[in-house]
């Protein structure tokens, strides 16, 4: 089964089958790949030389279809768990304790981390819980 396919299985499970999903491609450019010496290049990311939208299911509006939500929800993953940062030496010899770490980060930033756009946590504005979690709540319900 492609990536894709399963992708957008995966959506229809949690949002339904009338769920609106494009593809954003990007093509980045190969001229910094060889040259390794420099790291300023080596870790600066590609320039990307162009984009294509692609509507995979249902009728999302074409001109939205991006990757913006979803580079920004990894970057916040990325900084705050330290075991997906690059380059380091923070990395989990057992997937449980990976997976762990993960699931703990999403409870974290979505019941117990205020947001200040929103003024509440994400799932106080979804309508999942009527008030942010605790440490003690957070430490109990992540340990069930």
């Amino acid at each position: 089964m492609s990536y894709d396919r399963r992708f957008l299985e995966a959506a229809e499970r949690a949002f339904g089958s009338e769920v609106d999903y494009g593809q954003l491609v990007k093509t980045y450019s190969v001229e910094h790949l060889g040259n390794f010496k420099e790291a300023a290049k080596r870790y600066s990311p590609a320039e990307v030389v162009k984009t294509e939208r692609t509507i995979i299911s249902g009728m999302p509006d074409v001109s939205r279809i991006c990757t913006s939500h979803v580079e920004k929800k990894n970057h916040t993953l990325r900084m705050h768990c330290r075991r997906l940062t690059r380059l380091t030496n923070a990395f989990s010899k057992k997937l449980e304790n990976f997976e762990a770490a993960v699931a703990l980060n999403f409870a974290y930033y979505n019941f117990r981390k205020m947001h200040l756009a929103i003024r509440c946590t994400p799932a106080m504005e979804a309508g999942v819980e009527s008030s942010q979690w605790t440490v003690r709540e957070l430490v109990e319900r992540c340990g069930e």
